[in-house]
């Protein structure tokens, strides 16, 4: 696979007093990258994660593969293909007849800032709560020990925990759980 796309991402689950802070904060100090709002729908591979997203804010839509899922590193290889909004439910559709048979559905409430040359989407979702996703692009593996420093160095300014791996995959089964429960909408 190419080496165009690898996304350093890191993320933080917090309360609302800790979102309602950082909003007023990268409203003040960082550079506005709009509302992102996000209708997504998650195909869940023991060791990837293949999903549909509408963006609801920019009216655009894709189909993503990222080559590995949350709590398995922080370095994602992604791979996109644009499709036209009028097709997600075409493209989901197309995975559930294929036989996918873990299927997530959620929105997620996102606006997007860069601040020290970190992308940060400050998000609330059902299944996540108020939580901050950290990232920087690089175009080479070499780059990735710089770019988690440069992270967990924004994180710290920011008062926020960056949640380790073990905690990203405690998480994410707690929500997958309560998908197979029926206790997230589907």
């Amino acid at each position: 696979m190419g080496q165009d796309n690898i996304e350093v991402e890191m993320r933080s689950v917090f309360d609302k007093n800790t979102y309602d802070r950082l909003k007023k904060f990268f409203i003040k100090s960082a550079k506005n990258l709009g509302e992102d709002d996000k209708d997504v729908y998650f195909f869940l591979l023991p060791d990837k994660l293949l999903k549909v997203v509408s963006n609801i804010s920019k009216k655009t839509a894709k189909i993503v593969l990222k080559l590995n899922r949350i709590g398995q590193g922080s370095t994602f290889d992604e791979n996109e293909i644009p499709i036209s909004p009028n097709d997600c439910q075409k493209a989901v559709d197309m995975f559930l007849h294929l036989g996918f048979k873990e299927m997530q559905h959620t929105f997620q409430k996102r606006h997007n800032y860069l601040y020290k040359g970190v992308e940060m989407a400050l998000k609330f979702s059902e299944t996540w709560g108020y939580h901050l996703e950290l990232e920087i692009l690089i175009h080479d593996d070499k780059q990735k020990q710089q770019a988690v420093e440069k992270i967990t160095e924004v994180a710290n300014e920011l008062d926020v925990h960056i949640l380790s791996d073990d905690e990203l995959t405690i998480l994410t089964k707690k929500i997958d759980s309560k998908f197979r429960d029926g206790k997230y909408k589907k």
